[in-house]
């Protein structure tokens, strides 16, 4: 049975004294959710202080981003090597503000997913739709695309072990939601295309929903058979709020 994952995606927010106050209130309440796996990813420059705090805890950590370089004159970016140094379990490749913002193509955010592979840092690759996609009924055709990239440079395999995060672009921070059920539907459908390749990484393979999931949604979201917990946004600045969204899935 696959174990769920909550992962707080703290973007570009946080300082040292707002940090500690946050982590511990994770710490203090991680025991009760036991069941659920945490793991919490902050800017690049508290990373060192979150290690620090969380050592020792069952409480993961990871980053945001990763360069798809292994080292060189790449002023601003960090490298995987860079990652295991602070003994990161996780990383994020391919969030749909990377790939909207930035301009990281399908093919880079796959040459992320192998950078992070090879130094033993679990990627959790993101895919999702924008509101423009969704209305035109391509959903499917832009998600297999973002997850075929990786497929065709590293295969089946490494699925096994990785994460992935769906992401509804249109329903974050703007208002909208998307149900369950729509939800699961492409929750269903990433499975189905793994399992084309191999069906027991299909069924090994951990699918996160990244839609705006927050403690008054999160109990029937993580009800669904292929949601296997949430890369949760906004509501992971909240320790209260955070552990609530793990109970649910409880």
């Amino acid at each position: 049975m696959r174990r769920k994952l909550v992962a707080g995606n703290w973007k570009m927010n946080g300082s040292a004294e707002s940090i500690r106050g946050l982590l511990q209130g994770i710490r203090e309440g991680a025991a009760a959710v036991a069941a659920v796996e945490l793991a919490v990813f902050p800017p690049f420059v508290y990373l060192e202080s979150v290690e620090k705090q969380l050592s020792g805890t069952t409480v993961g950590w990871g980053t945001q981003n990763l360069s798809e370089h292994t080292s060189g004159a790449y002023t601003g970016e960090v490298a995987g090597p860079m990652l295991q140094d602070f003994h990161c379990k996780y990383v994020i490749v391919g969030h749909s503000e990377r790939r909207t913002l930035y301009g990281e193509t399908d093919q880079v955010i796959a040459r992320k997913f192998a950078a992070a592979r090879k130094v033993g840092v679990c990627p959790i690759l993101c895919v999702g739709e924008t509101l423009e996609e969704r209305e035109k009924g391509v959903t499917e055709a832009v998600v297999e695309r973002q997850i075929k990239a990786v497929l065709d440079l590293e295969g089946i395999g490494p699925f096994a072990e990785a994460v992935i995060a769906y992401e509804p672009v249109w329903a974050i921070g703007t208002g909208r939601t998307a149900t369950s059920a729509q939800a699961q539907e492409v929750h269903a459908f990433i499975r189905a295309k793994l399992a084309a390749f191999d069906a027991h990484v299909a069924q090994q393979t951990r699918i996160l929903y990244g839609g705006s999931m927050k403690a008054a949604n999160a109990g029937e979201l993580l009800a669904m058979p292929d949601i296997d917990g949430g890369l949760i946004g906004g509501a992971s600045l909240e320790a209260k709020e955070f552990l609530a969204i793990a109970k649910a899935g409880c």
